[in-house]
């Protein structure tokens, strides 16, 4: 079995490469500026090219604030345009398709656990994108999993718990987002289960993937630095404006993902193993 992955320099582009290469699967992985998935012609000759028989789609503009303005073309061009071009190469080739999505596909005034079943109203530029994205991936008729995730942390590339460190060395106290409730995810784990989903042949349809258990951005930035002396504040969302509107409860159902055999830690576990395993070696260099 050949794996393509697009989005090869992201987070979970480079995760997905750690993860195959350790159980020794054949891949070849492609960036941006390898494969420029807004030209389909590009798109069909790589997978001409491959012939893959299972299509990671990792690729995707992440930018939420500059996808309100500067950033708006290249949102829809990514996400949209190039996941359509994937999911229609995949459909083309017979290649099994799983494509990442996002929570920001709601609107976040549900007070329970979005199923995946639950209405979609997204409230910004990003996650009209990639909604049309699922919606693109869908239309294609390949066979597909569409993974809905939120609030991404790993060991490569910028994310929150980089972030958090960063400051944390130079800032005595802290103030974090306290009015924002999801479920962080570990890139680990997020790339174990787009394989899972492939290796126990789950029925295709959307899954939503995310470490278990409940926080706030203020939980998750106090657990990353409970070994510090930094003084993290709880803040409302009102103190902290952004240009992109961010869903104040984006907690998704695990409970689909679950019954496919998957096993899903908690966020604080993830982020332990985590913290041991890559964060203390960077600290070792």
């Amino acid at each position: 079995m050949k794996f393509l992955i697009t989005g090869a320099n992201g987070q979970l582009g480079q995760e997905l490469q750690k993860l195959l290469r350790e159980r020794g699967l054949d891949f070849v992985a492609f960036d941006s500026k390898q494969l420029d998935i807004t030209n389909s012609t590009a798109v069909l000759s790589a997978f001409e090219q491959e012939q893959p028989d299972v299509v990671l789609h990792a690729a995707a503009y992440t930018k939420v604030d500059l996808a309100e303005d500067d950033g708006r073309e290249l949102n829809w061009q990514v996400n949209v345009d190039g996941t359509k071009n994937v999911a229609d190469a995949a459909k083309l080739y017979e290649a099994k398709l799983v494509a990442v999505s996002t929570d920001y596909v709601f609107d976040g005034t549900n007070e329970g656990e979005y199923l995946e079943s639950d209405a979609v109203n997204p409230q910004n530029a990003y996650g009209r994108a990639k909604l049309a994205g699922e919606l693109a991936v869908t239309e294609s008729g390949a066979d597909a999993y569409i993974v809905r995730t939120s609030w991404v942390f790993g060991e490569f590339g910028n994310n929150f718990v980089y972030t958090m460190q960063r400051l944390a060395s130079t800032h005595p106290k802290l103030t974090v987002v306290n009015d924002q409730l999801g479920r962080p995810t570990w890139t680990r784990t997020l790339a174990e289960f787009m394989l899972h989903l492939v290796d126990v042949k789950a029925a295709y349809g959307i899954y939503h993937l995310s470490n278990d258990d409940i926080a706030t951005w203020f939980d998750f930035a106090r657990e990353i630095l409970k070994d510090t002396d930094v003084d993290v504040t709880p803040v409302t969302s009102a103190e902290f404006p952004q240009k992109a509107y961010r869903p104040k409860h984006s907690v998704m159902s695990l409970e689909k993902a679950k019954a496919t055999g998957f096993e899903i830690s908690t966020w604080r576990e993830a982020l332990e193993i985590f913290s041991d395993t890559v964060l203390d070696k960077e600290l070792e260099k």
